[in-house]
Formats: C-alpha cells, sequence, structure tokens
C-alpha cells in the first residue's frame, strides 16, 4: 500500500511542470497564448462627444487634432497625443497646448500636459 501512494504522490508531480520546468518539452505545460491588444479607440468620436474630458470647458478649445492611437507597450491601453487652441482662465490666448491621453477600454482614464520624452511634436494630427 505504502509503494501504491508513493507512487501515485510522484506521478501526480508530472502534471504541474511549468514552461520552465527542467522536465522534457512533452511534459511542460502549454505557455498561455497572449492576449490581443484591443482594436485602437475612436478617438475622433470621443472627442467630439466630449472634449471637456480633455480640456476644461472655461478653455474654449478650439481647432482640435489629434494624433493616431498608439498602443503602450505593456497592458492594453492605448496613448494619442492632442493639441488644440485654448484660453486662459480671464480670456487670453495661451496658443497651442498639447495632451498626451491614455485610453482603456474606450474610456479616456487620463490626461496630462505631453512633455518632450512623449514625441508628440514628432506626431501627424488630424483634426476631428
Amino acid at each position: 500500500m505504502t509503494l501504491l501512494v508513493g507512487g501515485a504522490l510522484a506521478l501526480s508531480g508530472c502534471g504541474l511542470a511549468d514552461v520552465r520546468s527542467p522536465v522534457p518539452e512533452f511534459m511542460r505545460a502549454k505557455a498561455a497564448d497572449p492576449v490581443p491588444p484591443e482594436p485602437p479607440p475612436d478617438i475622433k468620436r470621443m472627442l467630439r462627444d466630449d472634449v471637456g474630458s480633455v480640456f476644461a470647458a472655461a478653455s474654449g478649445p478650439s481647432h482640435v487634432r489629434v494624433s493616431a492611437p498608439r498602443h503602450e507597450p505593456v497592458g492594453t491601453a492605448w496613448t494619442v497625443c492632442v493639441k488644440a487652441e485654448l484660453n486662459s482662465v480671464i480670456g487670453k490666448p495661451l496658443g497651442t497646448q498639447t495632451y498626451r491621453v491614455t485610453i482603456a477600454g474606450d474610456r479616456i482614464v487620463d490626461r496630462r500636459r505631453a512633455e518632450e520624452e512623449d514625441t508628440c511634436g514628432s506626431e501627424t494630427y488630424e483634426p476631428i
């Protein structure tokens, strides 16, 4: 009985070998397929529906332009650069301002002023 239980325990360990185990290939568990990226978001529609999600309404955004969505290297989010002519709180023109926008699941989840490392300066923009 002891030999039978010991043999069963030894064989049950074979099913737990993962892709990095030092066992032969045919005994290893298969690696999970990578999750395919979501389709690119329709940022133009999102901004037409709610430009206030990126720019404050008091800033009076005009001539809004967007770059093509880029997939984040890690995760499933997308980023775009958005430019617009904005006004200050007292109504004086601020000129063209650029924001980096992060989109996940067809929602804008983050927005911040573009910095030099965001490479928004080298993007091609289209009006919304």
